[in-house]
């Protein structure tokens, strides 16, 4: 069995995470989706993405990257909100 090359490129790095994280928060903002299914959300879009924009040539490497996408768009928003809540906290004592 051979495994798929994938290549990360510029689009994977800097605009796809993004993309989806922005779309995740406007999805949440605009439809008022609960807190608990935000992930799930990020993780299709994620593959959404992936599978019919990025990868749409192979089925295999679209599914890989659109984990990648939707799991770093949440550990990205996670550190982030996790950094803004520590520099409140710091900046209050």
């Amino acid at each position: 069995m051979d495994f798929p090359t994938i290549h990360t490129n510029f689009w994977d790095a800097v605009i796809a995470i993004p993309v989806v994280m922005i779309l995740t928060q406007g999805l949440k903002v605009f439809l008022k989706i609960p807190k608990q299914y935000i992930p799930t959300i990020a993780l299709a879009l994620g593959l959404i993405i992936s599978i019919f924009i990025s990868h749409r040539n192979d089925l295999i490497a679209g599914i890989f990257m659109g984990w990648f996408y939707g799991y770093a768009a949440i550990g990205s928003y996670a550190s982030l909100k996790t950094t803004v809540l520590a520099y409140r906290g710091q900046k209050e004592l």
